[in-house]
């Protein structure tokens, strides 16, 4: 097929169901950042920027799988709206206390609260793709495009924010972000057609989807893919502002997301006779070399091809990990298993912004991408540990034969 992506998007009803969900995703790459940058800009400090960023992350990791099991249950656009109220009070409440000099602990408690509440619409979507194409050749296409567009969601979003955040007021970021969020997920919302069932009364009281062992291995790969963005997401930005280029730290994280997202788009085309499983060590190896060269780099111009690519492991391992989730996992719980990759995510994100900000103010922003670079070889020694787990069961066997 020449162009197997626009054959996904010929799926009925699927163009505006993925324009909603492009909105609605910007704020993961722009909240996180916004807040270092608004934080940092009120206090002078990177290690409490990234404190609050990280318990913001934290929230979003435990809440996850709470409110991907409720949209199971209950279905997506109730749960996704109920969610939204939450975010959008606590983000004001944020704003108000990061600007005004509330104390401190009102800063994460407002942080932590948006963190939980923020809208998963990147794993709905996926879950819809899943409704909408499973047993199909199209599947597998269709998941490696929403890992392409996170990519491109991580090119614009700490574009903007930064853009935002430092040529007008500090606020600006955060609250472009938290309106992006609300505009997005009103629209994905609205998208009625694409919405799964709730699932069968009987699955609904099931056993968590963290019961399947090659899972637990796939929360470790979020988790560490996480770390890895966490920590460049800090330490981009500090070793941008260590040579005097504060404003370019955006363009940093874009070449990252850039290489991240050439490849994911490779990667989505490729028919490959490759196990996924043995593909997935391969991306995590990977990205462990190549992230090792930012720790020696002193120049903005040559730190960014580096970035782009040390980004591009990055997309190939989220790809490898969302779909095998989609494999090994029952049917009714593949929306908390999808969450539970992301809360992953989550966690990771807070784990690297925090130790790379402690870092950062330490010793300086080159020390802090060893996190990335810890992160991604502990991730690939635990896959090819857990090999066996990952094994795809034969009643998905038509499923698995299209993501091998």
């Amino acid at each position: 097929m020449p162009n197997p992506y626009l054959h996904v998007l010929r799926t009925p009803h699927a163009l505006p169901m993925v324009m909603a969900a492009f909105i609605g995703r910007l704020p993961l790459s722009m909240v996180g950042l916004g807040s270092v940058l608004l934080v940092q800009s009120e206090t002078g400090s990177y290690g409490l920027g990234g404190a609050v960023a990280a318990v913001g992350a934290i929230t979003t990791a435990v809440s996850g799988p709470v409110i991907g099991r409720l949209a199971d249950t209950h279905a997506q656009r109730r749960v996704l709206l109920s969610v939204l109220a939450v975010f959008v009070v606590s983000g004001f409440v944020f704003l108000f206390s990061v600007r005004d000099g509330w104390p401190l602990w009102t800063v994460f408690v407002a942080a932590g609260v948006a963190g939980a509440s923020l809208p998963p619409v990147a794993s709905m979507i996926r879950v819809r793709w899943t409704h909408l194409l499973r047993g199909t050749p199209r599947l597998p296409t269709a998941l490696a495009m929403e890992s392409v567009v996170d990519e491109f969601v991580f090119i614009v979003g700490p574009v903007l924010v930064t853009f935002l955040s430092t040529t007008g007021h500090t606020t600006s970021g955060v609250v472009t972000a938290f309106t992006l969020a609300t505009v997005g997920s009103l629209l994905f919302a609205a998208q009625r057609r694409t919405e799964p069932p709730p699932a069968p009364r009987e699955h609904r009281r099931g056993p968590s989807a963290m019961r399947v062992r090659g899972l637990r291995v796939l929360f470790v790969v979020g988790a560490a893919v996480g770390a890895i963005l966490g920590t460049l997401e800090i330490a981009l930005v500090a070793f941008a502002d260590e040579v005097g280029a504060r404003s370019l730290s955006g363009l940093l994280i874009a070449g990252l997301a850039a290489g991240s997202m050439v490849a994911g788009i490779g990667w989505g085309t490729v028919h490959w006779r490759v196990r996924l499983r043995h593909r997935l060590v391969f991306a995590l190896l990977l990205m462990t070399l190549l992230t090792l060269p930012l720790t020696l780099v002193g120049s903005l111009w040559l730190m960014l091809p580096l970035v782009v690519l040390a980004g591009v492991a990055v997309s190939p391992s989220l790809i490898s990990a969302f779909t095998l989730a989609e494999v090994l996992v029952p049917r009714a719980a593949v929306t908390e298993a999808f969450t539970w990759i992301g809360t992953a995510l989550a966690l990771g994100v807070a784990i690297g912004a925090s130790v790379s900000g402690k870092i950062v103010d330490a010793v300086g922003a080159n020390a802090s991408f060893l996190v990335a670079t810890v992160a991604a070889g502990t991730a690939a020694i635990v896959v090819g540990l857990g090999q066996r787990c990952l094994h795809v069961p034969a009643e998905h066997a038509q499923t698995a034969t299209l993501a091998h």
